[in-house]
């Protein structure tokens, strides 16, 4: 289910806490299977419970709970746009109809192509440069319509 590498990655984060705080790994436990896999199927969150050595249902609570876990198949690159109140206050819903209208997409939807995810997430502390949204691991701060098609077409640049 998960590659030597990565399950030597988490051997590394489970290292960090004592046998009694396995379940605490859990949050990087993801991320790694995530980064593996691209996204969390049910298997996969399974798995991450069993090789921590908590109940399954510990791992869901996490998976559900944070916006950036993917329960569904995402695209080559994934956008999550704030629109909690300080982002909103400063434009995110302007941000949000541009990218849907460019994209073709609403939240939560892949763009035909496979190449863009649109995700809304409520928060990605970042305030003080709202709006804002996170392309795959990269904040951008401060958007316009513009900067965010600029930010767009680096992407598909790197194709």
């Amino acid at each position: 289910m998960l590659s030597d590498p990565s399950l030597a990655e988490l051997d590394r984060e489970l290292a960090k806490y004592p046998p009694e705080r396995r379940q605490s790994a859990l949050p990087a436990a993801l991320r790694i299977a995530q980064d593996e896999h691209g996204w969390l199927s049910p298997e996969t969150i399974e798995f991450v419970a069993g090789v921590i050595g908590v109940p399954a249902v510990r791992a869901w609570e996490v998976a559900t709970f944070y916006s950036m876990y993917d329960l569904k198949p995402v695209g080559e690159h994934k956008i999550s746009l704030c629109t909690n109140i300080s982002c909103m206050l400063r434009g995110a819903d302007e941000i949000a109809a541009h990218l849907k209208r460019k994209l073709g997409v609403d939240f939560g939807e892949t763009t035909a192509d496979g190449q863009f995810t649109l995700k809304e997430v409520e928060c990605l502390a970042a305030c003080a440069g709202a709006p804002m949204m996170q392309l795959d691991r990269d904040y951008h701060e401060n958007l316009t319509p513009e900067r965010v098609d600029e930010i767009l077409d680096t992407c598909q640049s790197l194709k």
